[in-house]
């Protein structure tokens, strides 16, 4: 049966078409037949123990410059949806976390990818840490002391904010490089959250993998390879996808952690896995499908519906 699909995200005019993830998914959806309606996360609404949204009804095409047609604006009851997409990017800041509550209010009558309670409580570069042996050493702190103490064991760190998505904010401190205390200040300026702090992985320079998981299950991966004199590999900072192979290390990685995922509703979930380490668990708005499609010919965003349509003939 067709389903009735609102998706939460950015402004969708400006979405670049080959990488977006959440155009993948719109287009998949309406090739299965589903109706597709768009809103920005800023038009949300509780009131009347309905929650609603300014809503355009969506028709996407693989189009440049004529990607997206959207219908005249109405209010539309979220509750009478079938599905909503969260894709709206990270930072993980209040604004977002205020709609995981609103849309707690429906799910899962109405079902909510990802599940609005489980990414609440599970931010990126925290929700790693309930698998502590698949990590590199990893101090979470808003301590200077503390910081220091950690880059005196270790030496090479790379510092980053919490709650930062896209690369911003990473800093690769070598041993040898006198700026961290200065670094340390500008951080406290800026940010209230504690800081991460991770002992650098040299395998870096040959990718951070990325690595997408399905309903807990691994689908694909890409190598994603930092620029020359770059130490994040992300593509928003200049990183390159290349096509890749998940290692035996990977696949138990996966296997770890793909229940924690699909016990708590993560349909659609991205790793990042360096040199055998697992560095972080994307579930806000993960990206990386087209890119896997291009290089293995697969269909990442056919399996995300898959899924999508399985749990919603579950609950039927």
């Amino acid at each position: 049966m067709p389903l009735h699909v609102a998706i939460q995200m950015d402004p969708i005019e400006a979405i670049d078409i080959d990488a977006d993830s959440t155009f993948a998914l719109g287009l998949e959806a309406q090739t299965r037949g589903h109706r597709l309606w768009f809103y920005p996360t800023r038009d949300l609404a509780f009131s009347g123990g309905r929650v609603t949204a300014k809503a355009q009804a969506m028709t996407l095409r693989r189009e440049y410059g004529n990607h997206v047609t959207l219908a005249p604006a109405e209010i539309l009851d979220l509750g009478s949806m079938d599905a909503i997409l969260m894709r709206q990017d990270p930072p993980f800041d209040l604004s977002y976390i205020t709609a995981t509550h609103i849309l707690e209010q429906i799910h899962p009558k109405t079902l909510v990818v990802n599940d609005p309670v489980s990414v609440r409580n599970a931010p990126e570069k925290l929700f790693v840490t309930r698998f502590p042996e698949l990590m590199p050493p990893t101090l979470i702190t808003a301590s200077h002391e503390e910081i220091l103490r950690f880059r005196e064991e270790h030496r090479d760190v790379i510092v980053k904010p919490l709650y930062g998505n896209g690369g911003a904010g990473v800093f690769h401190i070598a041993p040898g490089d006198e700026n961290l205390r200065a670094l340390l200040e500008l951080f406290s300026e800026f940010y209230r959250e504690p800081i991460i702090v991770q002992r650098y992985l040299p395998e870096v320079r040959k990718g951070d993998k990325r690595i997408v998981l399905v309903d807990g299950e691994a689908v694909g991966a890409i190598n994603r390879v930092p620029a020359a004199g770059e130490a994040r590999s992300n593509m928003h900072a200049g990183g390159r996808a290349e096509a890749s192979r998940l290692t035996a290390r990977e696949r138990a990685i996966c296997r770890t952690i793909g229940p924690a995922l699909q016990q708590q509703g993560m349909l659609f979930a991205g790793i990042d896995v360096i040199g055998g380490y697992l560095t972080e668990i994307n579930v806000t708005s993960p990206t990386g499908i087209q890119e896997i499609g291009r290089f293995d010919g697969s269909n990442p965003a056919g399996l995300v519906w898959d899924a999508i349509e399985r749990r919603r003939q579950a609950a039927s």
